[in-house]
């Protein structure tokens, strides 16, 4: 009889903790995946070996796959800047991919987009996963699908990368 009382709640308590674990796990995953692919950019690997937009949504997707398919869930936007000013006055949301909107595509730049030696570039990732046990766990925001968002956004200014350093 008292087993019949505190199972239920110990239940709820088991699978709420298991849930804030794999929102971890994701999470720390598209950071991840952010940081190394945003790493291309930064140190002109990018930009040296004229890399398509694919492949750099490709490259993020691979980590990220293993949470869903990259077609429907994940959305990258790469903007450059000239100044931390013109970066700060950019005052747009993150775009994220859902089935709310499919005209959305999953790579939301182009190759100008990785800017040039000492750009300020920004690296946001929007990724939409379905929790484990929505009913249960942490009380996030989702969208109209029961997918949860997840963005991860980089900011950094390029190396001087190529031929001569420039001093600034």
């Amino acid at each position: 009889m008292e087993f019949a009382i505190v199972a239920p709640v110990f239940l709820a308590l088991v699978f709420s903790i298991l849930e804030a674990g794999w929102y971890f796990f994701v999470t720390s995953s598209v950071e991840t995946a952010t940081t190394n692919a945003a790493r291309l950019i930064r140190t002109g690997q990018a930009q040296s070996s004229d890399m398509s937009r694919d492949a750099f949504f490709n490259e993020i997707c691979r980590v990220v796959d293993q949470f869903g398919a990259c077609d429907d869930k994940l959305t990258i936007d790469i903007s450059s800047f000239s100044s931390f000013g013109e970066l700060a006055a950019d005052l747009s949301d993150p775009v994220c991919r859902d089935k709310d909107d499919p005209s959305i595509e999953g790579a939301q730049f182009d190759k100008n987009s990785y800017g040039g030696q000492r750009d300020i570039v920004r690296v946001r990732v929007c990724f939409l996963y379905k929790p484990i046990n929505p009913g249960l766990g942490m009380n996030l925001r989702q969208t109209d699908h029961g997918g949860r968002k997840i963005i991860s956004v980089n900011i950094f200014r390029n190396e001087p990368f190529g031929g001569a350093q420039n001093d600034q």
